[in-house]
């Protein structure tokens, strides 16, 4: 058992259990909260194989269904739900992380082995860590929580430009794996734990005296 298994099996129950309480908050019925659950976890891989023309990993492997399965189970029997700031939980957030590198990475190898462009890598290192959270917002009609909040989604693209650069200057290695997945698992904690985020745009008016221009 390598460390990269570890590391998809904490991914996947954590992204599980966002997901199990998105569907919860939104007062979703029991199909409803299982399906945000299987999105979140396995819904950006799925988008990603499908592009590549490649049977979802999904369907062809079955740990993922096992670890989401068992993830959902107890999060009922723990009632996750039920404790209001359990997804800002130190556990929750470190797993989580640890997902969002993982999957991050699977993305940008499938990319590389299926020899797709600069675009290519950093879109499917994207979508396979974030995918099955936009879509999840999407059919709960809420903007995607990486369109809005923390230095998430932008770690999955810095990660994507990692492996296309080593890809190019042929160092992609075990090595070099190992220590791109810990620079952005230590940047994206570091980012979450400081509440360093992109900035947003202002958007209340212009006063005249600030420059602006009235009517």
């Amino acid at each position: 058992m390598n460390i990269f298994f570890i590391a998809d099996v904490i991914g996947l129950s954590a992204f599980a259990v966002s997901g199990f309480l998105v569907g919860v908050r939104a007062r979703l019925d029991l199909l409803g909260v299982i399906i945000a659950a299987f999105l979140t976890g396995v819904g950006g891989g799925i988008a990603r194989d499908a592009i590549v023309n490649t049977t979802p990993f999904a369907f062809r492997e079955n740990y993922p269904l096992i670890v989401i399965i068992v993830s959902l189970v107890l999060a009922l029997l723990f009632r996750l739900h039920r404790r209001g700031d359990v997804d800002r939980h130190a556990l929750l957030i470190v797993a989580d992380s640890i997902g969002l590198i993982a999957f991050s990475i699977t993305g940008a190898l499938v990319a590389i082995e299926h020899q797709l462009n600069f675009f290519g890598i950093i879109s499917l290192a994207f979508l396979t860590a974030v995918g099955g959270g936009i879509i999840r917002d999407v059919m709960i009609n809420e903007v995607p929580f990486i369109l809005k909040t923390d230095f998430y989604g932008s770690v999955a693209l810095l990660i994507g430009i990692a492996f296309y650069w080593l890809d190019r200057t042929e160092l992609l290695s075990d090595l070099a794996i190992f220590v791109v997945a810990a620079v952005g698992l230590s940047l994206r904690l570091f980012a979450y734990f400081t509440g360093w985020k992109l900035p947003t745009f202002d958007t209340s008016p212009t006063s005249p005296k600030d420059g602006g221009t009235h009517e």
